[in-house]
């Protein structure tokens, strides 16, 4: 525990660092050990890449055992800190889904607030209280682990809303207040909504982005500019690797 323990304190503090963190999307061991060869100090696995690389899919597609399956050889490949996609939890209890992350070298988590199992968007109150449950059992547990609770609130699936922005705050307020050490307004829609979610909120919080078209704030100085904390790249990664596959291989179909 002590070795995870000291990757997890790394990763809090690099979002404290007051530089904008990129941590690249990975699916598998091979798109992680390239990653970590080009320079980064730490990286997140994306549900819905390991779960096209293994050929299941997102939206817990795949089983709790098959994720973890996934995430820890990801993490055994590498020797950097790693945020692994969760999704809603797999409807696990909080102290069990800490537990079995830890146990497969994961030492972050994004958590969303869209139930897939029942195509359903947890409360404002249920969701923080989740997240409050896996803080305590990171807590328990002697690691800082650094949860990113995420709000689907923009992207209006399983449920919309008159105001996203004023609904995707009050959410990630609450996971704030509940423990979360990193705030995920999947899919805020331009450079104000970003201004407005960093001035609003107190800790740090995450963007996504395209890694060469960057994202609907801006590329990466202007997140910079902006102050995002952290930047990851969902499964925008995997996807342009695929186009480059498909280019490559083209010429020399039948």
């Amino acid at each position: 525990m002590t070795d995870l323990a000291t990757r997890a304190q790394k990763l809090l503090d690099l979002h404290h660092a007051g530089t904008t963190l990129v941590v690249p999307t990975v699916w598998d061991a091979w798109s992680a050990r390239a990653v970590v060869a080009a320079g980064f100090q730490a990286l997140t696995i994306g549900s819905h890449p390991l779960g096209d690389s293994r050929g299941q899919g997102d939206g817990e597609a795949m089983s709790l055992d098959d994720a973890l399956d996934g995430i820890g050889r990801i993490t055994a490949a590498v020797d950097v800190p790693v945020s692994a996609d969760m999704e809603s939890g797999y409807d696990t209890p909080a102290a069990e889904l800490v537990e079995r992350v830890l146990a497969a070298g994961a030492v972050g988590i994004n958590i969303e607030d869209t139930v897939h199992s029942q195509k359903r968007m947890r409360s404002v109150a249920e969701h923080a209280d989740y997240i409050g449950a896996l803080r305590a059992a990171a807590d328990a547990a002697g690691v800082a682990l650094v949860i990113n609770a995420r709000t689907d609130a923009f992207l209006g699936k399983a449920q919309t809303f008159d105001d996203p922005l004023a609904e995707a705050i009050t959410r990630l307020r609450a996971c704030e207040e509940a423990g979360a050490r990193c705030a995920y307004p999947v899919k805020a829609p331009d450079a104000a909504a970003v201004r407005t979610l960093l001035a609003e909120l107190n800790g740090p919080i995450n963007v996504i982005s395209h890694p060469v078209n960057g994202s609907a704030a801006g590329g990466l100085d202007e997140l910079r500019v902006l102050g995002v904390h952290r930047v990851s790249f969902g499964p925008f990664l995997q996807a342009t690797l695929t186009n480059s596959i498909t280019d490559i291989v083209t010429p020399w179909a039948p």
